[in-house]
């Protein structure tokens, strides 16, 4: 740890929750121009109130000497041990707030892209119609969820649990949020040029859109409630993006796998495709969500709360109702 010019007792008595608030936000994202942006004050005043909590408590917390911040030991216990507080306190003033108002303030969500293309042409305008004190925010960047310390989201979705586990911070929550049936499909033209599969042992001889060309990625499972098979396929084209596996496969070029929610119906439609093997259906695929704690603030739980029904099956929507 490293020890500033000793501070009277008293300064240390004096520290301000705020304060504190201010040195976690710091923290969290490992800058003070982010968390300058995030907290809307200028960066000299969040550095000198940084600097006063240092000679307050007589300790370096944070080291300035590199491009990037990095915590001193003295301000990683600091960290750990004050963070928890300030989301207490915070929660419990937006739960006053939730009491009398609507949710409020910057909402910043981190979503594939293939995600956001579904969702957020219908659902964001709804979404501010119903909570119009918010501002939303959505980064499509795809970064791991170990980036979250620099630019640190309300929410990260993901699809599949290892996409949102990588470097998560300890105090991280991660849920599944929905699991999808996966489909495949081919549009029109490709089928009548080629032919459609009759059985899932015909797709190896058909151009398959795969998410990668590695081996682990040439196997699909295909089940139709009485039985499952592993069939090997192949194309030469792969690509980690589902919307644009599915635009491809619209324009004739194979067979791709969708997972599938009613959101994902103007996808299909807009692209002309057609279900093949419709018996069958592949390994499902889960969207899962990453929280920065288990204190979800009001926000939050109103966009997930909003965004949950279209990603549901109708089935289960109509049992909802």
């Amino acid at each position: 740890m490293t020890p500033l010019a000793s501070a009277p007792e008293q300064e240390a008595h004096n520290v301000q929750l705020n304060d504190i608030a201010l040195f976690v936000e710091v923290a969290r994202r490992k800058s003070f121009s982010l968390a300058a942006r995030a907290l809307d004050m200028p960066t000299s005043t969040l550095s000198r109130r940084i600097n006063q909590l240092e000679q307050a408590i007589g300790m370096r917390l944070i080291n300035r000497n590199t491009r990037r911040l990095e915590l001193t030991d003295a301000g990683s216990v600091y960290l750990q041990r004050c963070q928890g507080l300030i989301d207490e306190a915070r929660l419990a003033h937006e739960q006053l707030l939730a009491l009398s108002d609507r949710p409020k303030g910057r909402l910043s969500i981190s979503m594939p892209y293939s995600l956001a293309i579904w969702l957020l042409p219908e659902a964001l305008r709804g979404f501010t119609d119903q909570y119009p004190d918010l501002d939303c925010e959505f980064d499509l960047s795809m970064r791991s969820s170990s980036d979250s310390h620099g630019t640190p989201y309300d929410v990260i979705l993901r699809f599949g649990r290892d996409q949102v586990d990588a470097g998560a911070d300890v105090n991280a929550v991660v849920q599944e949020v929905q699991t999808l049936d996966s489909y495949l499909y081919a549009s029109t033209e490709y089928l009548e040029r080629h032919g459609e599969p009759r059985s899932p042992a015909d797709l190896a001889q058909h151009q398959c859109l795969r998410t990668a060309i590695d081996e682990a990625y040439s196997h699909w499972n295909l089940h139709n409630g009485v039985s499952s098979m592993r069939v090997h396929v192949d194309g030469h084209v792969a690509g980690n993006n589902i919307s644009v596996m599915g635009t491809l496969a619209g324009l004739g070029m194979g067979i791709t796998r969708l997972p599938y929610c009613p959101a994902l119906d103007p996808v299909i439609q807009r692209n002309s495709l057609h279900r093949v093997l419709p018996d069958w259906t592949v390994d499902p695929i889960s969207v899962y969500a990453l929280f920065p704690s288990n204190l979800l603030p009001a926000k939050t739980r109103a966009f997930m709360e909003f965004i949950m029904p279209m990603l549901r099956p109708a089935q289960e929507n109509l049992a909802a109702a």
